[in-house]
């Protein structure tokens, strides 16, 4: 089987000028007929140690973006169904995906031209999470690629909604709550000075003396902002530093703050069964025996007690179990997909169950998500009073204690 290796490259761009960068490759030669290409003309190259393995240009690192997966798959799906091969397919794959997942799809096509297997060239290429490489495996064996790359597409397009679901409710609130802190700062630096100091100027030293509570607080904190700009602003921007450094523990956190609210849980819960299902419907429509697709599928689910019990499930199924009794045992799904499943099971029909869930479960996602953004409307609202009300009710109240003459 041919390997790739890894090449610092200098080249001279056909409209003049240089252009140099890092590219996979099997040898010079592949080298030089992909940068002329890309309208280059190799002028030399320096092939890297292995250490380098992976910074090529477009070739990335972690998982590859979920809707790049989607674009792949779809395409992929659209021209096997039409008899195109696999290595062409690839080949216009390269193109449809982002610069980031381009030279991973490009080494894929040499490691399949090479006479590596889809699934295993997946696995080596990486990036390809478990479901994909077992649903490939699987396609493979039953000579159904194009089918299983279709469902593999259906299902990332699932989660991408799902994705943009959880972003929309999580980033209206997010964005309303910077905005009023941000405003009700620039209040505290730029006007409660001067009005604190409008105030006390038109009052005698006795009055000044008997300011509320409130208004002393909230003059004191203005006052003292104003006086430590240059402080402020750097611990406003440390603190945005912080936060966006250590966003992924920062939401998951909140995501668990949140989880105890009863609309936030339902909408979570729907979520994840809306990947579960759709994930395990890909799964054994392409041919994954169904313990090995919720070994994989469980994966998704982060509700600890679900997780649990497809687990058990799982073992159980295994060790021999009625798949039935098994599925009435799963008492953290709802009572209805229970049955459904059980009915599906008994007539043979299991994994258009599993896709007639997720469709269900993506309906209910929606429902529920746009729910949850009508109570947010009047929280938000309740929320930037508190945050703004306590300044206005400072500036306020000795107005109101002036005009009375006390």
């Amino acid at each position: 089987m041919a390997t790739t290796s890894t090449y610092f490259y200098s080249a001279m761009k056909l409209t003049g000028g240089k252009a140099r960068g890092v590219r996979s490759a099997r040898d010079e030669r592949q080298l030089s007929d992909e940068l002329r290409g890309a309208g280059l003309l190799l002028v030399r190259a320096w092939k890297l140690p292995e250490v380098f393995s992976g910074v090529a240009e477009g070739s990335g690192k972690g998982p590859l973006p979920l809707s790049d997966e989607a674009a792949l798959n779809n395409q992929l799906h659209v021209l096997l169904s039409r008899g195109v091969p696999l290595v062409e397919a690839l080949e216009v794959g390269a193109d449809v995906v982002s610069d980031r997942a381009s030279g991973r799809v490009q080494k894929l096509r040499e490691l399949v031209a090479a006479g590596t297997s889809f699934a295993k060239a997946c696995k080596e290429v990486g990036g390809f999470d478990e479901v994909a490489i077992s649903v490939y495996k699987a396609a493979e064996r039953t000579g159904d690629l194009a089918g299983a790359a279709g469902r593999l597409a259906e299902a990332a397009e699932r989660r991408l909604a799902i994705r943009g679901k959880a972003t929309t409710v999580m980033i209206y609130p997010a964005i309303v709550t910077l905005v009023s802190i941000a405003l009700l700062a620039a209040l505290l630096i730029f006007v409660v000075p001067s009005m604190a100091e409008s105030v006390r100027s038109m009052m005698t030293e006795g009055q000044a003396s008997q300011l509320p509570w409130i208004s002393i607080v909230v003059f004191g904190l203005g006052e003292w902002m104003a006086a430590n700009l240059l402080g402020v602003t750097l611990g406003a921007v440390t603190v945005l530093a912080i936060l966006i450094v250590l966003r992924k523990s920062v939401i998951a956190g909140l995501i668990r703050l949140f989880s105890k609210v009863p609309a936030v849980a339902a909408m979570l819960m729907a979520a994840e069964l809306t990947r579960f299902f759709s994930v395990i419907a890909a799964m054994t429509k392409s041919g994954v025996p169904l313990a090995e697709a919720l070994e994989t599928s469980t994966g998704s689910i982060s509700d600890g007690k679900l997780r649990r019990q497809l687990e058990d499930t799982r073992k159980a199924l295994m060790e021999g179990g009625v798949l039935r009794s098994l599925i009435e045992k799963i008492d953290a799904l709802p009572l209805a997909t229970r049955k459904l499943l059980v009915a599906a099971e008994r007539s043979g029909d299991l994994d258009q169950a599993f896709d007639a869930l997720s469709t269900n479960m993506a309906e209910e996602l929606d429902t529920r998500s746009s729910r949850l953004l009508a109570l947010m409307e009047p929280a938000v609202i309740l929320t930037m009073f508190a945050l703004l009300g306590p300044m206005v009710v400072a500036i306020a109240l000795p107005m109101i204690k002036l005009n009375q003459g006390g």
